[in-house]
């Protein structure tokens, strides 16, 4: 395992998935806030880990396997934590399919890399608009509350549905690796 600057930056998205759990609880009346600055943080990080280990020719293959793990640790406890909170079948519905596919997609993936397959598995551009509306949904739903007259959870849930409808239009045909 090589520990360089890009998987640092890696690691401290891990690091970021309790301190926003923490936060969520806070009894604070700006803990969505915080939450929610917290996510975005995490997501600039997910751009600039990437982005340097190109830039900087610092790719491998440890980062390459932590990257998308610490993606999914993230997303899935937040939205673990936004289903609890909201507590709700409209939103635990689409947050079991995003899970679920994610889980898929990381075993899947793994498995072909276990097989020798793994420059075989590349992100589809609808699975990058899915992550997109996916991220973006997310955002909105740990903010909860209106911005500016705007009803940003229920933006939030829309874009959930969305992202989860996408989640499982990514999926692959059977038989065929993501």
């Amino acid at each position: 395992m090589e520990f360089n600057l890009p998987t640092n930056i890696t690691l401290l998205r891990i690091a970021l998935i309790p301190l926003l759990t923490v936060v969520f609880y806070l009894p604070w009346e700006q803990s969505n806030v915080a939450c929610t600055l917290i996510f975005i943080i995490a997501g600039l990080t997910d751009w600039l880990d990437g982005y340097l280990a190109r830039k900087m020719q610092m790719e491998t293959p440890f980062g390459a396997f932590l990257d998308p793990v610490a993606d999914k640790l993230m997303v899935a406890m937040v939205l673990v934590l936004i289903v609890q909170q909201q507590a709700s079948p409209s939103i635990a519905i689409p947050a079991a399919i995003i899970i679920g596919r994610e889980i898929t997609i990381a075993s899947l993936r793994e498995w072909m890399a276990e097989i020798g397959q793994r420059a075989t598995v590349k992100v589809s551009q609808l699975a990058k608009w899915k992550t997109g509306i996916q991220m973006l949904s997310i955002g909105l739903l740990l903010y909860r509350d209106d911005l500016l007259g705007v009803p940003v959870n229920t933006i939030g849930y829309w874009l959930l549905y969305i992202a989860a409808i996408l989640t499982l239009w990514s999926m692959p045909p059977s038989g065929r690796p993501p």
